[in-house]
């Protein structure tokens, strides 16, 4: 069953062993402004939960209040069961963690870094760290820059930098921050892989992000923010089956095609070089009668059909705005 519910305010969700939890949890800053507004989110143990929504919606203010960075004007969060901010001591150890990009010390190497890093922590085994931190860097695809000062990186070597050392210890929870931001399409294709073994290995995965291409691709449940509120949330599947999918047609004649649909009645109908799309029809308008009448007119049809509703579909119902859904 999905956890869903309107921009008007979504249904509480109750999930046992939720790894996250938060009820009511709002965040409004100095002069009034509100950015996060009433969220209630569960994130099931196991899941890559998505994070989904514009930049400036609330992700990572959520975030933040979540990890106990800043607190809360009213609302509760739970992580791992235990009260936040005030349970930081026992919770944090159990919890790596990418927000708003990764700030290394630029005088220092990649593996120089790592190793600071896990020095400050208290529950690291200094014996192994050295392996440690080889293995780290191995993992996320640094192992050949490592002895390369920090203030050489890319921003998406930093990147891969800050998510190495959340991955210096074995954590129960993983929280990344828009977590390829500034990487290509290749860096992007291995952090996604990445998050799937972490994910079998039994890491409960919080991924936010203003890709719904990524989302879509990696995520196995999410929620959508916008301009504060939490829109939907539930496991990716049902959010995309719940949005209806849009009408294909790609022919030689484009414009025939589009004249005859819109005599038909079928509306949002859109032209781009060989393919016309529009609004799926309702469930009593035939498609089969839809492209008997095309091809009694002469348009000649390379294909046609429905296609299944995507994240991106779902998310422009439910909200009426369009969304960067660059991959």
């Amino acid at each position: 069953m999905t956890e869903s519910g309107t921009a008007a305010g979504p249904a509480p969700v109750t999930e046992p062993g939720a790894v996250i939890e938060t009820r009511g949890l709002t965040k409004r800053y100095r002069g009034g402004q509100l950015a996060v507004d009433g969220l209630d989110l569960g994130v099931p143990a196991g899941s890559v939960f998505g994070f989904l929504g514009p930049n400036g919606s609330g992700k990572t203010t959520t975030i933040r209040m979540l990890m106990g960075l800043i607190d809360p004007t009213s609302g509760t969060a739970r992580i791992l069961g235990h009260p936040m901010p005030g349970a930081a001591r026992t919770v944090l150890p159990q919890v790596g963690a990418l927000i708003e990009g990764p700030a290394p010390y630029g005088f220092l190497s990649g593996r120089d870094n790592l190793l600071r890093y896990d020095s400050a922590d208290p529950t690291a085994d200094p014996r192994t760290r050295r392996a440690r931190v080889g293995q780290a860097l191995d993992r996320v695809g640094l192992a050949a820059a490592a002895g390369k000062k920090a203030r050489a990186y890319s921003l998406g070597m930093k990147q891969r930098l800050g998510l190495a050392a959340a991955l210096l210890q074995p954590r129960r929870l993983l929280v990344l921050d828009e977590p390829t931001n500034g990487l290509d399409p290749q860096g992007m294709r291995e952090i996604r892989t990445l998050v799937r073994e972490l994910a079998a290995d039994g890491t409960t995965v919080f991924l936010s992000s203003h890709l719904l291409d990524e989302i879509e691709q990696v995520c196995t449940h999410a929620a959508v923010m916008a301009r504060g509120r939490l829109i939907t949330q539930g496991p990716v599947a049902e959010l995309a089956a719940g949005a209806r999918g849009r009408l294909a047609v790609t022919t030689p004649d484009p414009g025939d095609a589009a004249r005859i649909l819109g005599g038909l009645g079928v509306t949002g109908i859109e032209v781009d070089g060989d393919r016309v799309s529009a609004e799926a029809p309702p469930g009593d308008v035939e498609l089969a009668d839809l492209s008997a009448a095309l091809v009694h007119a002469g348009v000649r049809l390379r294909s046609f059909g429905v296609q299944r509703a995507s994240l991106e579909d779902a998310f422009v119902a439910l909200t009426g705005e369009g969304f960067d859904v660059a991959g």
